[in-house]
């Protein structure tokens, strides 16, 4: 601990940028996977995330890795504050280097190394992230979270919850900006400038899926 705390400001928002990365890159979907000899790149939508994870190896493991995921951008966003908020930077400074340990994050998940870059879709991530950044994302978050639930329950489409409830989480945290008192754009746009970058980017990896709404072939999954 007596190393840590002797270590610049810039030395522990390069380590945590690092750690957010290589956090964000453990693919839990993958691991449990083959621990059950199951490789999901070869089954159901082939990708690794917690959808699939859910549709080949049982519901049970949709919210285990679904959980884990969220933590893999919650520990890192959170850590990361806790330092800047100790930290003597300016706060433009403290949000552009907290929003960069969540990207990371976000990255590590979506393009991880060790799996040729080839990763998950960045929902359970990104949720974790936004419930990490606190005040500002939180609520509009769990705003979000409320939504998809709703949705996923009633269409049975986990696709079509993960892109409507990005753009209700961007709507719901702008609405918060102009409405709170104390919280406006010329604080926070950075902020906001992000969250329309992350929904923006959960949106874009939902493409194909999109594509199969409209033609009616998208497979639904049941929460229950």
């Amino acid at each position: 601990m007596e190393i840590f705390h002797s270590l610049s400001t810039s030395s522990k928002i390069i380590g945590v940028m690092i750690f957010s990365y290589l956090m964000g890159s453990i693919s839990f979907a993958y691991l449990i996977g083959r621990f059950k000899g199951i490789d999901l790149r070869e089954h159901g939508s082939k990708n690794i995330g917690a959808t699939n994870a859910g549709r080949v190896l049982g519901r049970n493991y949709f919210f285990i890795v679904f959980l884990l995921d969220t933590l893999k951008g919650f520990v890192p966003t959170f850590v990361a504050g806790q330092i800047l908020f100790h930290s003597t930077i300016s706060r433009p400074a403290m949000f552009a280097f907290w929003l960069l340990a969540a990207f990371f994050a976000i990255a590590g998940h979506n393009w991880p190394c060790w799996l040729k870059f080839k990763g998950g879709k960045g929902v359970s991530t990104s949720l974790g992230v936004v419930l990490a950044i606190y005040p500002y994302f939180t609520f509009p978050g769990l705003i979000a979270l409320a939504t998809w639930i709703v949705l996923v329950k009633i269409s049975g489409y986990v696709s079509l919850g993960s892109v409507v409830a990005a753009a209700v989480f961007v709507v719901s945290y702008l609405t918060f900006i102009l409405t709170i008192p104390g919280w406006n754009l010329n604080d926070q746009w950075i902020l906001l400038t992000f969250a329309v970058l992350m929904a923006g980017l959960v949106i874009f990896r939902h493409l194909g899926n999109i594509r199969r709404l409209r033609e009616g072939t998208e497979n639904k999954f049941s929460l229950h």
